[in-house]
């Protein structure tokens, strides 16, 4: 049939090959000239009126637009502290769209035995009915501007967020900050939620990876940082509306709040958000709780097909405060990577990292290996999580210590793996800057923790500098901190605690 078509259409243009073939100027051309040189036909065969100008004539009337520079400098981030401490930083960017957020230094850790949970609870109760807007009003207004509303919550801070058009940013805004500020906590919506909070829970205790996190913080901390980041099933029954009021009281203050957007004029962001963050009061930020690393030991024995999940983590003090070895601990995370064993590995999905190379593609047995961290503002986690069957258990810890010590020898890992590492970390952070959410995540994190939003430039070459003997030396220093252990499904075979954390002792 292709063959057929092809045919005719070059029958036809033998037919009409004397008149002179020319391209449109412009679709009004099209529109005005079709008739007379034989409409639709002679469009789709070439052939067109001799009227009908060039396409290098210029049309009278039209003016080309300027060309685009070739390099356009990203939009410096400002912040302006209000009189209450509050703090509301942005930055421009030349996408019609806009992410604002409201971030608070309130999450797990400075829960209490009285409010385990909380904050788990309040990232449900989110952009639910306020003193002036019900829940139904509030879908209403985001759906009106194309808009879309997030949550989440982690052990340090608490983010709200609203997504859209740039032209809408006074309503945005508005409609943020009376969410934060003025929830109802209506008894029916903390109820609804809190049966939404025991499904999640049940839903989170067929997910091992999660557990096993959970429980390495629990086990490894004494303090702040051991408090679950979703609330336990055994406090859930204690949470209320007041409990809620208590602890939002308590903890969103105006010291502790950064309204941060990208893709925002800053004098108009702040034009509109003095006027409703002015007022609230000016409390002295309280200090962060205490977090204690101990070390330790958590097994739990479950019902898991005959698989025993594990994982292995150390100590890294300092936190993001200490800048430098938290950013050779994200580079050292990617450089030993790792995934499941029946991931589709490629080029930038870690299949050149070390527990690909030295240990999925070594042992069959093993279903999953991965390298993870856990950064805070004080202090870190890193380690090594695992999959296997019950039966390769010993072998499979035995493997986990051999690469955190080989990663912690100087001149065992090559500057070529460490270049592949940093590459890959920069483009992580670069990517993930690109969306506008992020960006805004990024601004009012920073501001949280340094007072400060750092340009990305600064942490890209503070991984340019890093050198395998920083890598090495950053590994020592983790492996000199306690063993943390946890354990999950069949764990008979899990070896003792004592005899594991004396492997790396004598290393």
């Amino acid at each position: 049939m292709y063959r057929t078509a092809a045919s005719r259409l070059r029958a036809l243009k033998g037919r009409t090959s004397h008149i002179a073939p020319a391209r449109f100027a412009s679709s009004s051309t099209v529109a005005t000239t079709s008739s007379s040189s034989g409409g639709l036909l002679s469009w789709l065969t070439g052939s067109q009126s001799k009227s009908v100008p060039s396409l290098d004539f210029p049309l009278p009337g039209v003016a080309l637009p300027p060309s685009l520079p070739d390099y356009v400098e990203p939009g410096k981030t400002k912040i302006t502290t209000l009189p209450n401490g509050l703090k509301v930083a942005s930055e421009t960017s030349a996408s019609p769209a806009a992410s604002i957020g409201l971030y608070v230094d309130c999450g797990s850790i400075y829960e209490s035995p009285a409010s385990f949970g909380v904050s788990h609870l309040l990232e449900r109760m989110a952009f639910k009915s306020t003193t002036n807007r019900s829940h139904l009003r509030i879908v209403r207004e985001v759906e009106a501007i194309g808009g879309n509303v997030n949550a989440a919550v982690s052990r340090e801070q608490i983010g709200y967020t609203f997504d859209a058009l740039k032209t809408y940013v006074p309503e945005m805004v508005e409609l943020l900050i009376d969410c934060v500020r003025n929830p109802a906590y209506l008894d029916w919506e903390v109820n609804e939620q809190l049966q939404k909070v025991k499904e999640e829970i049940a839903e989170a205790a067929k997910n091992p990876h999660g557990l096993l996190l959970e429980a390495i913080h629990s086990a490894g901390y004494s303090g702040a940082l051991a408090n679950p980041l979703l609330a336990p099933e055994s406090a859930v029954n204690m949470l209320n509306s007041t409990v809620l009021e208590d602890f939002a009281a308590e903890n969103f203050t105006a010291s502790r709040m950064v309204l941060a957007a990208t893709g925002v004029e800053h004098e108009e962001l702040l034009s509109v958000a003095e006027p409703l963050l002015s007022d609230l009061p000016n409390i002295p930020r309280a200090r962060e709780p205490n977090s204690v690393y101990t070390g330790g030991d958590y097994r739990c024995q479950a019902d898991s097909g005959g698989q025993t999940h594990f994982a292995l983590a150390f100590e890294l003090p300092g936190g993001w405060h200490n800048e430098k070895e938290a950013i050779i601990l994200t580079v050292l995370q990617i450089l030993m990577g790792g995934g499941g064993s029946f991931s589709a590995g490629g080029p930038g999905k870690g299949m050149y990292s070390r527990l690909y190379l030295r240990v999925l593609n070594q042992y069959p047995q093993v279903q999953s290996f991965s390298a993870f961290n856990s950064i805070y503002n004080h202090t870190g986690l890193f380690g090594i999580q695992a999959t296997t069957g019950s039966d390769f258990v010993p072998s499979a810890i035995d493997v986990a210590v051999k690469e955190l010590i080989a990663v912690a020898t100087p001149g065992q890992v090559e500057q070529k793996e460490l270049e592949r590492a940093k590459q890959s970390t920069k483009s992580a952070i670069l990517m993930n800057l690109e969306s506008r959410a992020v960006a805004s995540e990024d601004i009012g994190k920073q501001i949280l923790t340094y007072g400060e939003r750092k340009p990305v430039e600064h942490f890209l070459k503070v991984v340019d500098k890093i050198t395998p003997k920083d890598i090495s030396s950053v590994a020592e220093k983790l492996l000199s901190s306690n063993l943390t252990m946890a354990s999950y499904g069949n764990v008979i075979n899990v070896p003792r605690y004592d005899s594991i954390s004396s492997k790396f002792k004598g290393k």
